[in-house]
């Protein structure tokens, strides 16, 4: 077995940056994408005759397909492109340039976003299936936000050095936040101490006169008495370890916590699997998951005002982002004033979050 280990490590060393190995145990390389793929050859053979298609080819094809979207790495190969990362990358900046067309295009844009993220939401909630495009949405969308910022907003003027300073300050806190999130959730580890420990049972004392044998308390247990309570004892514990115990990470959960079934892990008072971070949110993480969306909320809510007060200059900061006339003649600013839109629906659902999870320390207190 050490052999074989010793000369699995020396061929994945051995790997270039566009090599990698592929779901079939093979050596691969990144530009033999589309060559020998008999499963999509087959298919196709079966399309152009108008053939009934097997019923696992469809899943081979796309097991094919995910496995071969690799891109180059120095170190150990062809990284593997999880599928779900790509569609916030074409689909958000794609509809806020159409909705910054005109009004009514606008209109369609910005209903059509957050009912497709919806649905999206639905079809994987109910595979209990683990996704990356929430997380990769968001970080996107902060990215891209801040990016038209500086190159859309800024070139106007009407700005120092403070206001882009501190969207700057916000952006980067929030990364933070993010990433001290996503560290750690509270995951409930096996404990082998505990597995293998000794349980104690000790009876109270008796009560006796203390003027009585000098203030000293003599018991006396028969064999039965601690057999019996032993058995009392050993009875309890195997009925709460019973009620807390997960079958399926094999191990016994303290209270108050909960098994996650996307994550597949159990966490210390858990609280729900959040998929704007990809992570559940536990005892270890639920402070910096408010201070994240605290961070979130109130950079998105500066930017807005910035944007709305460059665009709309002549209107109040609460009703120009509902009534700014010509907006639309040029198409840099209808582009700003769509971002402000999105931005005030994003803020709109970390505003919600907020107040569930108030909610909820108020109902667990």
């Amino acid at each position: 077995m050490k052999k074989r280990g010793k000369k699995h490590l020396e061929e994945e060393e051995t790997l270039c940056c566009c090599e990698y190995v592929n779901r079939l145990g093979e050596r691969s390389h990144v530009a033999a994408c589309c060559c020998d793929c008999e499963d999509l050859d087959d298919a196709c053979d079966r399309f152009l005759k108008r053939e009934s298609q097997k019923p696992e080819s469809l899943s081979h094809v796309a097991a094919v397909f995910t496995d071969r979207i690799r891109v180059p790495w120095l170190w150990g190969g062809a990284r593997r492109v999880e599928l779900s990362v790509i569609p916030p990358l074409i689909l958000l900046p794609v509809l806020l340039h159409i909705a910054a067309l005109h009004f009514l295009l606008g209109v369609v844009s910005l209903i059509a976003l957050p009912g497709l993220v919806l649905w999206y939401y639905y079809s994987t909630h109910r595979k209990k299936g683990r996704t990356l495009f929430f997380l990769s949405l968001a970080l996107f969308s902060i990215g891209y936000m801040y990016f038209l910022f500086l190159t859309e907003v800024l070139p106007r003027g009407d700005f120092g050095l403070i206001q882009p300073a501190v969207v700057t300050l916000g952006v980067i806190l929030t990364l933070a936040a993010l990433f001290h999130t996503k560290r750690d959730t509270g995951i409930v580890r096996l404990n082998l101490e505990d597995v293998h420990s000794t349980v104690t049972y000790h009876s109270p004392l008796a009560e006796r006169d203390s003027s009585v044998n000098g203030g000293k308390h003599d018991v006396t247990m028969t064999v039965a008495n601690r057999a019996e309570t032993a058995k009392q004892g050993e009875a309890d514990l195997q009925e709460s370890g019973r009620r807390n115990w997960c079958p399926v990470c094999k191990v016994v959960r303290p209270p108050r916590a909960g098994h996650c079934r996307i994550c597949g892990v159990c966490v210390r008072r858990l609280d729900h699997h959040c998929v704007w971070i990809n992570s559940c949110v536990g005892l270890a993480n639920h402070r910096s998951f408010l201070l994240l969306l605290l961070l979130f909320l109130s950079t998105s809510l500066y930017g807005i005002g910035l944007v709305l007060r460059s665009v709309c200059p002549d209107q109040l900061l609460l009703t120009a982002l509902l009534y700014c006339p010509g907006v639309y003649d040029q198409y840099s600013a209808a582009l700003c004033f769509t971002c402000a839109w999105y931005s005030s629906m994003v803020s709109c659902g970390l505003l919600h979050l907020l107040l569930v999870q108030d909610h909820q320390r108020q109902l667990s207190t």
